[in-house]
């Protein structure tokens, strides 16, 4: 079916004598004419008509401002809370949506040190830790131990932090490393399985222990 002529509208010069008008050999006939025109009268309007296809946006020039420089309003898309909570699906040959994010490892009020960086799919919730009270701590003294509802770091056997998880998962599955971060302070990564597959928890600490240091 024929689409309905757009809005837009294009504003044709007449070339001048530095100005050279290549035109394909698959140029309509009329728009042909209209150049043609343009050409012998100054410059003429004429409105487009859209290939269907898809387009690539220019970047931004230097100096130029993104066209979105604030917070883009969605809620024309009828998204509710109910839609951030459907389960995570799987894509054929065994790969699954992932999302990711950070949050804070500090229980002090109002502190967000953006500590635990974490990502899931619909198997598993990985986490890289940061947590500013191990400062100096070395990497080898350092622990980790998780049951179905709760995660445990510990320096020499000793506990310094803990959380409660967003969700349940399977202990058997954890896996973690740790190593020597930038300004001594460690970083430890944390991975396990879920539960409950294809559940979005939606990050990893659900909230911070009493026992932990900071």
């Amino acid at each position: 079916p024929r689409s309905a002529w757009p809005s837009q509208r294009l504003a044709l010069a007449a070339p001048g004598p530095r100005t050279n008008v290549h035109m394909r050999t698959h140029m309509h006939p009329l728009l042909a004419a209209l150049l043609a025109l343009a050409s012998s009268c100054g410059a003429l309007v004429v409105p487009l008509q859209p290939r269907v296809g898809s387009f690539r946006l220019p970047p931004c020039s230097r100096g130029h401002r993104p066209l979105l420089s604030g917070p883009l309003d969605v809620s024309d898309l009828g998204l509710t809370m109910d839609d951030l909570e459907t389960p995570l699906p799987d894509l054929a040959g065994g790969s699954s949506i992932a999302t990711s994010g950070c949050e804070s490892t500090s229980r002090l009020p109002g502190s967000d040190d953006s500590g635990c960086r974490w990502e899931e799919t619909a198997e598993r919730i990985e986490a890289r830790l940061s947590i500013p009270g191990l400062r100096g701590q070395p990497a080898a003294a350092m622990g980790v131990e998780v049951t179905s509802a709760t995660a445990t770091i510990t320096a020499f056997g000793r506990v310094v932090w803990s959380c409660v998880l967003r969700g349940a998962c399977v202990p058997d599955t954890l896996t973690f490393s740790a190593e020597d971060g930038t300004g001594m302070l460690p970083e430890i990564s944390i991975s396990i399985g879920k539960a409950e597959p294809g559940k979005r928890w939606g990050g990893l600490i659900a909230s911070i222990g009493e026992d932990s240091i900071l």
